[in-house]
């Protein structure tokens, strides 16, 4: 009896991380995630962003519709949870190395600070740029995480989250799917 639990015990384990590495291999091929952004309640923002890893960087493109003109803070919050009318259930910022808000390029800022994106006078936003410091998997992973746009600017320094104001979008980050990314590589 006691050989019969071992042995199940074994195979169990060899499963699981048999079972891990087709995840970790899975995850090392993906290159593309997508985040499709919905209005929260009394907005009407909507738009696509991408994320594709390019070298050691992430590079983030995408157009956001239904903003008022000008500056809006744009952060990777801590989850991809869509339930809520406000957009709070998608938690705080993004932040696994429990650093102070600050800007994108600054080394003492939370991994989800993204800065700003800014609308033009039609209140679209249209963007791209590289961040160094997100990765799609592992622990700075933005995959399962959401992307949040403000109705303010970010202010950059403001603790814990740049006083952005409330959030008139979001969407969880997921892995796209071909299509999507074709779609995206048409707008530009």
């Amino acid at each position: 009896m006691r050989t019969y639990r071992l042995l199940t015990l074994s195979l169990v384990a060899l499963a699981f991380l048999g079972f891990a590495r087709i995840v970790e291999a899975a995850s090392e091929d993906v290159t593309f995630v997508v985040a499709r952004i919905f209005p929260t309640e009394g907005n009407a923002v909507s738009g696509l962003v991408t994320f594709t890893v390019e070298g050691n960087a992430v590079r983030i493109s995408g157009s956001i519709a239904g903003l008022s003109p000008g500056k809006h803070g744009f952060h990777v919050h801590e989850f991809g949870d869509m339930s809520s009318n406000d957009g709070s259930s998608a938690g705080g910022h993004f932040n696994p190395g429990n650093m102070k808000h600050g800007a994108r390029e600054s080394v003492e800022s939370h991994a989800g600070d993204l800065g700003n994106i800014e609308a033009d006078a039609n209140g679209v936003a249209t963007f791209s740029f590289l961040d160094r410091r997100l990765s799609l998997f592992g622990e700075d992973g933005i995959v399962g995480r959401a992307l949040v746009v403000h109705k303010d600017a970010d202010d950059l320094a403001s603790q814990p989250a740049g006083d952005s104001g409330p959030r008139v979008g979001y969407g969880a980050i997921v892995v796209g799917s071909k299509e999507a990314r074709i779609s995206s590589l048409a707008r530009c």
